[in-house]
């Protein structure tokens, strides 16, 4: 795969090929590298083009040596989607960053066995560790347990061993020796402790392996991501194209990161870009917490459904190819039909990034579950409920999770969430996680004696009287099987139109203030890690559509978040629809 073959290059294609020349250098000359490529750049094309290079002109020396290109990622589908392109090509190794890690580590089981007790993780397990005589480390459904003279290790204790072995020169040059070269996918979303390891280990050292790292410190989207990576012994390598969107769209990216300003692919397509506010509005707008400024819920509701209507009229197709990115979760909740997950939870992250441990069982564990009984998919259902060894011994076995899925789907339906907890505890069918069942006893045990709720436990107590079809609609949004998205859910996807609605309820973001510190930077002082959070975020919404891009904003823009929005899309209309809400 070469960039530079095309005849007739269109502006993207050049900017691409001047990128692929110093990329192929890099690889050439044995220079580390970060390969930055925007939205719509197309970095993965360029991590193939890359890993097909090296393919065509080391594959023979590599598998003569033993050793293979090592190309790490943050998820299952980029590994099977690279594998799938590199044609499974034995001299890749190619897996997620935990994968990667532990096959490295799992070799080393003395050190592993005197590691375990030293983990945060295992900190209040250190009497069973030792009554159990451990002799084995495992790592398999990434939860803990202890199991027959073996530890098995959860998702987050795979990254604190590795690094504690890196300290160890022999355990280095061992993978130095497999693999000369190590590819990293979305660089960005990477543990920062690991990146850190790997520049402090490896980078600028004799004899370490050359390093690429691929992606958009722009488009960190995940809490322990290392985000930009800087070291003396890395030669940037800006893609300044893209490939995905019209000009009109591209303008207004290229205004808002002027850096990295990228080349379109046909400057003549049709394009629009549309930016609504409701800053007319003259009613009382909300004060509560992180609510201040945001219309009231109707209104909210109600500039909504204009900015569609108005977007129809110019030829809008919500039934096809079209997203409504919801960057305020009242109303993604009112949409999708959780609307009480609002009510019960005090912090929206709670549901919508499953940081409480119920919602993450139902949505990791038994809703799959639960679809796959229904699909007659018996393997993927037992996968999805962690059951690894077999649990049908006999007819009657057979009978009892019979009996106990149906009456589960049932519930499902037309239960509480109170009414399948209260089924999974009484039958045990799938089991409930260690987590659910601490908090279930935490629960029970506050209500028997009589004190009041607080925290999570009221929190708990509000939950069990849910309606479960709201977990079914919540598991539906996070799936991505919706119109309605957060940039969570489309990092990477592109679509012909989308609508960005911003707005407040999200603890973590105020765009009003986004606006008025990209306008004056001087705001932002110690506040930079906030600052880059919601750039990134409204980076990457922005920056999915194909053809036509839309902007509304429920929440009250100040004058000095007005003008920079004016800078950047000020171009294309902008229109305040407050006064006819």
């Amino acid at each position: 795969m070469n960039e530079t073959s095309q005849l007739n290059q269109n502006p993207a294609e050049v900017a691409a090929a001047s990128a692929w020349h110093a990329l192929k250098s890099c690889l050439d000359e044995g220079q580390s590298f970060v390969f930055e490529a925007g939205a719509g750049a197309g970095k993965t094309y360029s991590l193939i083009a890359a890993l097909r290079y090296i393919l065509l002109s080391q594959s023979r020396a590599l598998q003569r040596n033993h050793q293979q290109v090592a190309c790490i990622t943050y998820t299952n589908v980029a590994r099977d989607m690279i594998i799938a392109q590199t044609d499974g090509d034995p001299t890749i190794y190619c897996d997620t960053t935990h994968a990667f890690a532990w096959m490295l580590v799992s070799p080393f089981q003395k050190r592993l066995c005197e590691l375990v007790p030293t983990l945060l993780g295992w900190k209040d397990r250190l009497d069973e560790l030792q009554a159990a005589n451990i002799v084995k480390v495992g790592y398999t459904l990434g939860r803990r347990s202890i199991e027959n003279g073996t530890a098995n290790l959860h998702h987050e204790d795979i990254f604190p061993v590795f690094i504690e072995l890196m300290q160890s020169a022999k355990f280095r040059n061992m993978i130095s020796s497999r693999f000369p070269l190590i590819f990293v996918d979305e660089y960005q979303d990477t543990n920062a402790k690991i990146v850190e390891c790997f520049k402090s280990h490896f980078l600028g050292k004799k004899y370490a392996p050359l390093f690429g790292f691929f992606g958009d410190h722009w488009q960190k989207i995940y809490g322990d991501g290392c985000g930009a990576i800087i070291h003396d012994a890395l030669k940037r390598i800006d893609k300044k194209a893209n490939f995905r969107s019209t000009k009109p769209i591209v303008d207004s990216l290229n205004l808002i990161r002027r850096e990295l300003a990228q080349e379109v692919k046909d400057p003549t397509e049709p394009g629009d870009v549309r930016t609504f506010h409701t800053n007319g509005w003259s009613g009382r707008r909300l004060t509560a917490n992180h609510w201040q400024g945001d219309l009231p819920e109707a209104e909210a509701a109600r500039a909504l459904s204009t900015v569609r209507t108005e977007l129809e009229k110019a030829g809008w197709d919500f039934t096809k190819n079209t997203k409504i990115l919801m960057l305020t979760h009242r109303a993604l909740a009112a949409e999708m039909g959780y609307s009480s997950m609002r009510t019960v939870f005090e912090f929206n992250d709670s549901y919508t990034r499953k940081a409480n441990e119920i919602i993450a069982y139902f949505h990791e564990h038994l809703e799959p579950a639960a679809r796959a009984y229904l699909s007659k998919q018996f393997g993927k259902m037992f996968i999805a409920i962690d059951a690894s060894r077999p649990v049908m011994n006999s007819p009657a076995d057979k009978a009892r999770w019979a009996s106990a899925m149906k009456r589960l789907c049932e519930l499902r339906e037309t239960g509480t969430i109170g009414d399948v907890l209260a089924h999974l505890a009484s039958t045990g069918l799938p089991l409930l996680s260690d987590a659910v069942v601490r908090q279930e006893r935490a629960l029970a045990d506050a209500l028997l004696s009589g004190t009041p709720l607080t925290g999570r436990i009221k929190e708990l107590h509000a939950l069990h009287g849910v309606s479960y079809k709201e977990i079914i609609a919540l598991c539906k949004y996070l799936d991505g099987h919706s119109p309605f998205e957060t940039k969570h859910g489309v990092k990477g996807d592109q679509f012909d139109n989308v609508l960005v609605v911003f707005g407040r309820g999200w603890n973590e973001y105020d765009f009003n203030l986004f606006l008025k510190m990209a306008g004056n930077p001087s705001l932002i002082g110690a506040r930079a890690e906030a600052y880059e959070r919601y750039r990134n975020l409204f980076y990457v919404a922005v920056s999915r559509p194909k053809k036509r891009l839309a902007l509304l904003f429920t929440h009250f823009l100040e004058p000095e978040a007005m003008t920079t929005l004016s800078r950047w899309f000020g171009g294309q209309p902008i229109r305040d629809i407050g006064p006819a809400l």
